[in-house]
Parts: structure tokens; C-alpha cells; sequence
């Protein structure tokens, strides 16, 4: 075993050498996907726009939206049941094209109420043109690839967005009750950027989102131009749409599942990486005949009711599975009515709250409190603590009454 070590170790230096000299010899490809994700570092990712919001709204507080707003907005509304009530402005950076009808409703309604959207894709649903009552064209760029950008009452002028075939523009709205705030110019000048007042609240719609994104924000002073759009919304807090980033449909790399990515797609650290690791297999593989820990005795558990469930509910309490504990609890709750009151769970509506209610004696807002907050929980993907600890009380009260 002592005189194969060297041999082997001499192959696989070998064979890291030659597969760094093919790396270093391979062209990196830019990947110029419209992504629009938050946390994409690529060209048109928009993570240094999110990373500066911060600075952008100070003293106020930047939620990311991973939900449809019908769903989000309407939880988090004074008559819901998530953790605050939404006020302050929702931005929406490109891909708005999955807003589904309720959805807008939902956006529309958070406007009426005295809140701003803001909205930067290169056309809207339909459901948005028919109810302000606004049309886009399309402009071909004949001459070259670059447009340019200004804003109506800034001393912002002549920004330039290149790699752009054309320039969507509104080609017909409101100009008595709607406000220009800005245009772009190929041959020559169009609105691309209004202010639409609704109820309490107002809209902003432009149509020029690859100038959010990284490759822009960080080229020459066109920032400037970014922050002279955001100076239009008010300083408040900011709640950013990231619903279509996270969806398995987009083909680009989101960066989202490793601490690592950015690291191993630099050539240096990728391959120094890859060295330690081969050489920490090997040593493991080497020692692994030679030496062997001690096993230590472990006194087995009293088997036990109470010990049993102790042991499994420190397992879910430690791995932190928040999910898992709402949906056995959910699933344990249901059951429970199935067998001790004959009701059927498979539908969770009025009619199963009726049910619900005269049969336990409970009062039906009390039923209805519980129900609701339980199908609210079944919409939802990510699950923290206090859901966990809510639903728990509300079950709980739901028996002691």
C-alpha cells in the first residue's frame, strides 16, 4: 500500500494539471438571458438593483414577494391572516406577464387603498390595457442597436441602453389625467414612462426593465437614471415581486443553490477546490484500514410512550422541518374530525364550516377563524416558527372551548 500511494498521487496531479490547462483554453460564454432575477449576478439578473434598494427607501423595510399577489396581498391585508398588513409601494421588475386576473385585482385594490405599484416590463396583461385604457407599439431600431432614456423633469438626459433591436412605447392613454414622466428616443422621442392616479394610490408603468439590470446599473452613470425613476416613488416600504424567478420553468441559472456558485465559476478557486477535495478522498480512502474510532456504548432509550414522543419531537424541533410538523398537524387535526364527528375534510368550505360548527357546539367565526387560517397554510411554500406556533394555539384553543 506504502509504494502504490506515490504512484496514485503522481495520476491524479497529473490529471488535475491537464484538465486546468483544457479549463484555462476553454471560452467562458456570457449568458445574456432576461432573467430578471434578484439574485442572478449575470448580465440581466437585477441583484445589484435589489441590493441597493436599501439605500434607495432608507429606514424602510424590503419584503420579496415569492407569491402571486392575489394570494400575498389578500393574507396580508387587515381581514387576513399573515404577519403584518401591507402598506408601502409593490415593484415589479420584468416576466409581469404571469399577473392572472385576481391578481391584478388584488393590485389594483392595494392602489385604491392609498399604496403605489410600480411596474417596468416591455407590455402589460391585457386585463391592465383594457382597465386604464392604454395601448404599446413597437418601434424598430434601423440604425443601430442603442436607444435612449430621459426622464421628463431631471436633468437626467441622453441615458443610453445598448443591445436593443427596439423600444416599446405608450402609443395611446390618458394625457389629461395621466402624467409623462419619461421617454426614449431612436429616431425620435416616445413616452415610455407615465403616472397613472387611481383611487387613493397611484401607478407607474415603464417599459424599459433591462435597465434595472446589472449590466446596465453598472455601466458608465447610467444608475442615474434608475434612481431618478425610483425618486418618484415615495420613500416607503418596498414589497419586490420575485413569484416568476423561482418557478422550474426558467432555463437560466437562478444562483440560488449554492453559497458556492460564484466561487467555483471562477477558474482558480474552482480547481484548488476540486484538488482538496480528490486529495481529501484519497486520504480518507488510505486511513480509513488503519485506523477506526473507538464506538462508544450508547445506553438504548426507555422504550416508553412519552420517551418515544419526546425523542421525535426533539428530531422535528432540531432540523427546524416547520412543514412538515404544519402538515402532520393539519393532517392529525382532520383526521381526528373524520373519526370522532363524521365529517367529511376533503373540502375545507363554508359548507364543512357549517358543519363543523354545529356539531362541535363551537361558535361559527371561531370555526371559520381556523379553517381559513388552515387553508392559508396549505397555499403557502416557505413556513417559519410563528406559523408553526400560531397554528398549534389556534388547534388548541379550537378543543378547550
Amino acid at each position: 500500500m506504502k509504494k502504490l500511494l506515490p504512484i496514485v498521487l503522481i495520476i491524479v496531479a497529473l490529471i488535475i494539471t491537464a484538465a486546468v490547462v483544457i479549463g484555462v483554453k476553454t471560452t467562458k460564454t456570457v449568458d445574456w438571458e432576461e432573467s430578471f432575477n434578484e439574485k442572478s449576478n449575470k448580465p440581466y439578473g437585477v441583484s445589484v438593483f435589489y441590493k441597493e434598494l436599501p439605500k434607495l427607501f432608507k429606514n424602510q423595510k424590503i419584503r420579496t414577494v415569492y407569491h402571486q399577489p392575489a394570494s400575498y396581498l389578500s393574507a396580508n391585508s387587515e381581514d387576513g391572516y399573515g404577519e403584518h398588513v401591507a402598506e408601502g409601494s409593490f415593484i415589479i421588475i420584468g416576466n409581469s406577464d404571469y399577473l392572472e386576473d385576481d391578481s391584478i385585482d388584488e393590485l389594483l385594490n392595494f392602489v385604491d387603498n392609498g399604496n403605489t405599484l410600480f411596474i417596468s416590463d416591455y407590455y402589460f396583461t391585457q386585463k391592465i390595457h383594457d382597465t386604464l385604457h392604454l395601448d404599446i407599439d413597437y418601434v424598430i431600431n434601423e440604425k443601430d442597436s442603442i436607444s435612449y432614456q430621459y426622464l421628463k423633469h431631471s436633468e437626467i438626459k441622453d441615458i443610453a441602453i445598448d443591445k436593443n433591436e427596439g423600444d416599446n412605447y405608450f402609443a395611446s392613454f390618458d394625457s389629461i389625467n395621466y402624467t409623462i414622466l419619461g421617454y426614449s428616443k431612436i429616431n425620435y422621442k416616445h413616452v415610455n414612462f407615465i403616472k397613472v392616479p387611481f383611487g387613493k394610490g397611484n401607478i407607474y408603468l415603464h417599459l424599459e426593465p433591462k435597465a434595472f439590470t446589472n449590466y446596465n446599473l453598472l455601466k458608465d452613470d447610467r444608475y442615474k437614471y434608475v434612481e431618478g425613476i425610483m425618486s418618484y416613488l415615495p420613500n416607503n416600504n418596498v414589497y419586490f415581486d420575485s413569484y416568476t424567478k423561482i418557478q422550474t420553468g426558467y432555463d437560466g441559472d437562478v444562483e440560488k443553490g449554492s453559497n458556492l456558485s460564484w466561487f467555483l465559476e471562477q477558474l482558480s478557486f474552482k480547481w484548488a477546490w476540486y484538488t482538496a477535495l480528490i486529495f481529501a478522498v484519497l486520504f480518507v480512502v488510505f486511513n480509513a484500514k488503519r485506523r477506526q474510532r473507538i464506538i462508544k456504548t450508547i445506553k438504548p432509550l426507555q422504550n416508553t410512550t412519552v420517551a418515544f414522543v419526546k425523542t421525535i419531537s426533539n428530531l422535528y424541533f432540531e432540523t427546524q422541518d416547520h412543514k412538515n410538523l404544519i402538515e402532520k398537524k393539519i393532517t392529525y387535526f382532520l383526521e381526528k374530525i373524520r373519526t370522532d364527528l363524521n365529517i367529511d375534510t376533503s373540502v375545507l368550505n363554508e359548507e364543512f364550516i357549517q358543519k363543523l360548527a354545529a356539531k362541535t357546539g363551537k361558535k361559527k367565526k371561531d370555526v371559520k377563524k381556523l379553517i381559513d387560517y388552515i387553508n392559508w397554510l396549505r397555499s403557502k411554500n416557505e413556513f417559519f416558527e410563528d406559523n408553526l406556533i400560531k397554528l398549534n394555539r389556534s388547534i388548541e384553543a379550537f378543543y378547550s372551548k
